[in-house]
């Protein structure tokens, strides 16, 4: 196996074990592009190692989604996103975890009608609206990690020879995600760590503002009292722990305690 697939799998691993925390005889889906089908392959081949009863992968295909905004009316767009958006909303009912992999070409809808990727923005956003709910209540868990795509690397690399670009870009996530370390698992269980220390300094002082300066800037954003930080890991409904971002560096507040 090569250096790359050893990467790739101990990277699937991380996203089954602390990114969704796949537990017994739970349902695993994955959203996915087939540019990311290695990666979503051992996904699956992770999860139902570790006893997940279903995996689910919901396939796209750039190409594809260009021609659909292409040629397709506009009336599609303000419709199509209600049997997707009930089958999340059912799997989410039966406490199902969720796994985007992010590779999309930021410049694939470059020059397409806005009012077509408004349309599809829209329904989506009212058809999913349940959903959402449950993903910013963290009642279920999820997550969202990145995968390298042509599109991506070479916005990213665009200095680089193309041949160089996707490779380049994998080495960058597997260095943010930590999968270069001896043990992947156990040091995001230490970033965690420090990063819920980092939130609990935080707590005890309770500061009245942040303010910001910078060139061209002068920031000051209000705290309200009794004001709460958290760090990067979350618990869903029944109690396990998920990371919703990997990789994540951040410590944030957006709520009063109750």
């Amino acid at each position: 196996m090569t250096t790359f697939n050893k990467k790739l799998e101990k990277y699937a691993e991380l996203i089954v074990k602390v990114g969704v925390n796949v537990q017994p005889n739970q349902k695993v889906v994955v959203n996915s592009s087939i540019e990311s089908a290695p990666l979503s392959r051992l996904i699956t081949k992770k999860a139902y190692e570790v006893g997940a009863s279903d995996v689910i992968i919901n396939w796209a295909d750039e190409e594809v989604t260009l021609l659909r905004y292409q040629h397709s009316p506009v009336e599609i767009f303000e419709k199509a996103a209600l049997h997707r958006a009930a089958e999340r909303i059912e799997l989410a009912h039966e406490n199902a975890v969720f796994i985007s992999i992010v590779s999309e070409n930021p410049d694939l809808l470059k020059g397409v009608d806005s009012k077509k990727i408004a349309a599809n923005q829209k329904a989506m956003g009212q058809a999913l609206e349940e959903f959402r709910q449950m993903i910013q209540s963290n009642a279920i868990s999820w997550t969202v990690v990145g995968a390298a795509s042509e599109g991506w690397a070479a916005k990213v690399f665009p200095d680089l020879p193309h041949a160089d670009q996707v490779p380049a870009l994998w080495e960058t996530i597997f260095e943010t995600t930590r999968i270069n370390t001896v043990d992947p698992i156990q040091t995001w269980k230490n970033h965690d760590d420090t990063l819920n220390s980092k939130a609990d300094y935080l707590n005890k002082q309770q500061y009245k503002a942040l303010h910001y300066t910078a060139p061209g800037t002068d920031l000051t954003i209000g705290l309200p009292q009794d004001h709460v930080w958290v760090g990067a890991g979350s618990y869903n409904k029944q109690g396990k722990e998920f990371m919703a971002n990997m990789p994540t560096e951040e410590v944030f507040s957006c709520a009063e305690k109750k």
